[in-house]
Formats: structure tokens, C-alpha cells, sequence
């Protein structure tokens, strides 16, 4: 009989982060797809409650001041910071990523000078990135060109005005250089953009400690927002005078309730406001995000590279050689919080494994993919994935 089911059991009553699972709303299904949806934080739901019967059935338009509606969009921004590395005054949120990813590469590319003709972009990235990319690229008059991350230093030069690059390739799970590709990118004078959708909470990023100059990320995976919760947007403070935004709403104003038919910026963060903030999800987040209270992001990826190690190893023993392939890099500098695994019949063995609680997600053509979710998911749920899979896959 295998050891593995005791192994995970002692690994289990050492984890520091054990405690942190009653923090959320989960039952007996192996949970592994919080990086496409984070579980729901327990507190959430009566949070939203008086936000929606306190706030907005009694207040009414009296909670934009009394609520700290209007000031939000920074109040949260400031508490995401610190799950990135970055300091207060940089991140606001709001909009989608989609949004923000166009907001923040059309201001790079202006800030990067008339000389500076072309656009890296991750050719492996989530589509949405390639698309904007192509977008703000014909919005600019420049070109564009798709290159893999690793060809990224030998394609800089002096025409590349900005570079968009995602810290963790959501397919395979492949961690990026974020330091140095940064520093490659300011080697050439050029601006680095960042998508942290699949690092954020997962990992430490080192926004200011690297001098990134702008990200953005999604807060509905490792950081528990909710489905459709807002995305935010990271300008760091040294440029933040010369962003100018590509969608300059009246949130965005220095004056927003002056109704100027001119418009100027505000300072700092809130210049990436763009309109009416959307308060329910935005409040929704505010609430998630304190289940970060007390936690070490150290703890949080030293477990998750435990996690995903005990889950290679579990599949190794159960599974028949040769009928899943990892294509989730073994080296944990190159290794996000998710194990991605390739066979044949990938779609219909999602299906099966569903069916039989264990939850991940199937990427077209052939690729499983498991998130683990250092807050809440634990060494007995990956061995147990990893047993299903094996009798699924038998």
C-alpha cells in the first residue's frame, strides 16, 4: 500500500496555513480551480448584506461620503498592494483587466516617445492581452510583434517602446523572469507592462522592488474576489505625472465634480479611474481580501511549491507511465501555483473527475489544469486528486 495517504496526513497537521481553510465557504469537493475562481471567503456574504440593505437600501446616495463609496477604488487598491509588493498610493481598482491592460499600454507606449515604433508582446499570453495589444497598437501607429518571453532580450531595441508580459503563462503555469526581463526591458529604454492575473496571491511579485512600471491583475482567483470582481491597476509613483490615460473619465478628473468641459488628470493613482466605480463587487472584494490578514506570502509560496511537488509525486506513483505528460516547468523558479498536465483525452477526463469531486479545468487541445490555492487547499485533497485521476485515467 502506498505511504502516500499517511505522508499527506503529516504534512497536513504541520501546515502553518491549515487554520486559514475555515476562513471560507468549501465542502467535500477537492476544490482545485481557484486559479479561475477563488472559493468565497465565509464573512462575505453578510458584508454584502448590509452594503446592500444598510448602505444602499438606507444611506442611499449618502454612503458615496458616509460608506466610503468614492474613495474606494485607492482604499482597496492599497490593500491589494502589499500582495504585490508594492507600496500605498499606486494601485487603484476597477474595470476589467481587459480595460486596464489597454489603459496601461497605450499610456506606456505614449510615455515611451514618437521614436519608439514597436510593441513586444507575449506571443504564449491569455488572448485577451494579444488582442488589446493589437488594439493599442493601431491606436498608436505602431507595430507589434509576438515573441515568447525567452526571445524577449534579444529583440529589444531602440524602436520597442513598451513590452506586455504575463508573470505566470495561464495554460502551462510557467513562472517569468519578472526581474530580469524588467531590467532587460529599461536596459533598452523601453517601459515593462505586467498581467499578475495568475501570480497575485500565489506568489511574492516585488512590484517596486524589481521597478516595474505597470501592472495589472484580475482579484477573482488566489485573491477570493468573486466572480466578475474588478480588476486594478498598478503605475508606479515615479511615473505616475506622466500617465496619460487612454480613457480619461470623470472619475479620473482633478475636479470631478467641477463638470469641466476640459479635462485634467487628477494626481497619483486615481488617475487610472476611468468611470462610476462598481460598488457592489468592488465592496464584495474589499471584504475577501481580508483573509489576508496576518498571512506571509513566504508561507504562501513556500506551500504551494510543496503542493504542487506532492502532486507531481502522487501522480508519478498512481498513474500508468506515460499517460499524462507534465508541461508545468519541475524547476520552482519556473513554476507558478498550478500543475498543468497533458493526455490525449484531456476534456472528457475533466469531466469524469468533476463528476467524481475533483474540480479543474480542461484548456483546449489536450491540457488539465490544477490550481492550488495555498489558503485552502491541503496535502490530503491533493492526494486524493491524484488517486481519482489515476482511476479516472485507468
Amino acid at each position: 500500500m502506498s505511504e502516500l495517504p499517511l505522508l499527506a496526513e503529516k504534512l497536513d497537521a504541520a501546515d502553518e496555513l491549515a487554520p486559514l481553510r475555515d476562513r471560507f465557504v468549501l465542502d467535500d469537493v477537492v476544490y482545485l480551480d481557484g486559479n479561475s475562481l477563488g472559493a468565497l471567503p465565509a464573512h462575505v456574504p453578510g458584508r454584502i448584506e448590509d452594503v446592500v440593505r444598510r448602505q444602499w437600501g438606507e444611506l442611499r446616495i449618502r454612503s458615496w461620503e458616509e460608506s466610503g463609496w468614492w474613495t474606494a477604488p485607492e482604499r482597496i487598491g492599497d490593500r491589494i498592494a502589499p500582495l504585490v509588493g508594492a507600496a500605498p498610493g499606486q494601485i487603484v481598482v476597477g474595470d476589467s483587466t481587459s480595460v486596464n491592460v489597454f489603459k496601461a499600454l497605450v499610456a506606456a507606449v505614449r510615455m515611451a516617445g514618437e521614436d519608439r515604433t514597436e510593441i513586444l508582446v507575449d506571443a504564449t499570453t491569455f488572448p485577451t492581452d494579444g488582442y488589446i495589444a493589437e488594439s493599442a497598437a493601431r491606436l498608436t501607429g505602431r507595430t507589434l510583434r509576438a515573441v515568447t518571453p525567452a526571445e524577449v532580450p534579444g529583440l529589444l531595441g531602440d524602436r520597442t517602446a513598451a513590452v506586455l508580459l504575463n508573470h505566470v503563462d495561464y495554460r502551462t503555469g510557467r513562472l517569468h523572469d519578472l526581474p530580469g526581463l524588467t531590467a532587460a526591458v529599461h536596459a533598452a529604454g523601453a517601459l515593462a507592462v505586467w498581467d499578475l492575473c495568475h501570480s497575485a496571491g500565489a506568489l511574492p511579485v516585488g512590484l517596486d522592488e524589481h521597478g516595474v512600471d505597470l501592472a495589472v491583475g484580475c482579484t477573482y482567483k488566489y485573491l477570493n474576489g468573486g466572480p466578475g470582481s474588478p480588476a486594478y491597476l498598478y503605475v508606479r509613483g515615479a511615473l505616475q505625472d506622466r500617465f496619460d490615460s487612454p480613457l480619461p473619465g470623470w472619475n479620473s478628473h482633478a475636479d470631478p465634480f467641477g463638470m469641466s468641459p476640459a479635462y485634467t488628470a487628477a494626481p497619483g493613482a486615481p488617475r487610472g479611474r476611468v468611470g462610476t466605480p462598481d460598488i457592489l463587487s468592488m465592496l464584495a472584494l474589499e471584504a475577501a481580501l481580508e483573509v489576508w490578514d496576518g498571512v506571509s506570502l513566504t508561507a504562501v509560496r513556500a506551500k504551494s511549491l510543496a503542493l504542487t511537488d506532492f502532486f507531481l509525486r502522487c501522480v508519478a506513483e498512481y498513474t500508468a507511465p506515460g499517460r499524462t505528460e507534465s508541461v508545468t516547468p519541475g524547476r520552482h523558479e519556473e513554476r507558478g501555483s498550478q500543475i498543468a498536465l497533458r493526455c490525449p483525452d484531456a476534456g472528457e477526463v475533466m469531466k469524469r473527475l468533476v463528476e467524481r469531486g475533483v474540480v479543474g479545468d480542461f484548456r483546449h487541445p489536450d491540457v488539465l489544469r490544477f490550481g492550488f490555492t495555498p489558503l485552502y487547499v491541503g496535502f490530503r485533497d491533493t492526494e486524493r486528486a491524484a488517486r481519482i485521476l489515476a482511476e479516472v485515467l485507468a
